[in-house]
């Protein structure tokens, strides 16, 4: 008796020629060791791109000319999010580097002749200094979980592991269970970014409140298949990126701190509080996972708090008091010579 072959339901066609090219370009990107999650933020910002050339009647890659980025630019500069709150330039700027990326592939292939944004000039991005919490702060914000039900508890444990590692939001959601070492005090975070393992240390109460959670709490939370992933919902997933973003930023609201943020606000904090203990900058690299000393070098200029303490230290302008004293004491000098 013949088999009878099941047809696959054939995935859809893309719409258009410059859908087409996208779905090629991520392939490409993907084989060349691409993450994921990059490659996702690569679809989400081309595709608004692609949603505003449908509406301007736009389908073939030939169409797109510099004049066309330029107007799409524009577009940009005016758009408002659902708050109505303007685009930054620095969200402008991630949205239009990966049309110059892709329309740069696109050349190489020769899908097009030539490259229209080769000369698009991207919005200039000043240099904003990260938002830190003070040690008090910090605190403050690490109380805010109540610890004496156990949402709260893993709430506080996630908070300890942001405080005491500095650890990336992406990297605590795909933590495993194997990668704690709960006796020499190490976590090992695989694949960060970059496709880079490293090791950091975590302090003594980051790991006495994920002990808590991992006795009480996980396993009331997780259900089977159980992949290991330490921190669960309450349905027993893995968070997803903006459900942990939203959780923090609760507490960091309820803090009444002054200061807005949520997980990357206590990277940030980590290391400028390390920097201010005494930390060489290059230890900081390390644990942040910095491929280059440039980019860590930021904290350097937000620790304006012992640089203000060394100004007041050793300027000997920097007191009205100290500095009237010192002109008397001066004067009686000179007149007893």
């Amino acid at each position: 008796m013949a088999r009878i072959r099941r047809r696959r339901n054939p995935q859809p066609e893309p719409a258009t020629q410059l859908a087409a090219l996208l779905d090629e370009h991520l392939r490409h990107l993907a084989v060349k060791g691409f993450t994921e999650s990059t490659l996702q933020m690569r679809r989400v910002h081309i595709e608004m791109f692609l949603g505003w050339c449908g509406e301007h009647g736009l389908a073939d890659p030939f169409e797109i000319t510099r004049p066309v980025l330029e107007r799409y630019q524009r577009y940009l500069f005016y758009y408002r999010k659902e708050n109505g709150e303007p685009l930054s330039f620095a969200s402008q700027h991630v949205r239009l580097t990966p049309l110059r990326v892709w329309f740069k592939w696109m050349t190489r292939q020769n899908y097009i002749l030539h490259n229209p944004a080769s000369e698009l000039e991207l919005p200039r991005l000043g240099f904003r200094l990260p938002p830190v919490l003070t040690e008090y702060e910090a605190e403050l914000v690490l109380q805010q979980p109540n610890v004496h039900d156990a949402v709260g508890i893993r709430d506080r444990a996630m908070l300890e592991m942001f405080y005491s590692t500095g650890i990336r939001r992406t990297e605590l959601i795909r933590l495993k269970l194997p990668e704690i070492d709960h006796h020499n005090g190490l976590v090992t975070i695989r694949q960060g970014k970059g496709r880079k393992d490293r090791v950091v240390p975590v302090g003594e109460r980051a790991l006495a409140w994920l002990d808590k959670y991992l006795h009480e709490v996980r396993p009331e939370l997780a259900i089977d298949p159980d992949d290991g992933t330490v921190f669960l919902t309450a349905e027993g997933e893995p968070f997803s990126p903006n459900h942990l973003s939203a959780l923090v930023r609760d507490y960091v609201e309820a803090a009444a701190t002054g200061k807005s943020g949520a997980c990357h606000l206590f990277r940030h904090t980590m290391a400028t509080l390390m920097l201010e203990g005494g930390a060489d900058i290059r230890y900081i690299q390390q644990m942040l996972g910095h491929a280059k000393l440039d980019t860590t070098q930021i904290y350097t200029h937000v620790s304006v708090r012992m640089l203000k303490e060394i100004h007041s230290a050793t300027h000997p302008g920097a007191k009205l008091e100290a500095d009237t004293n010192d002109r008397k004491d001066k004067d009686k000098s000179g007149e007893e010579e």
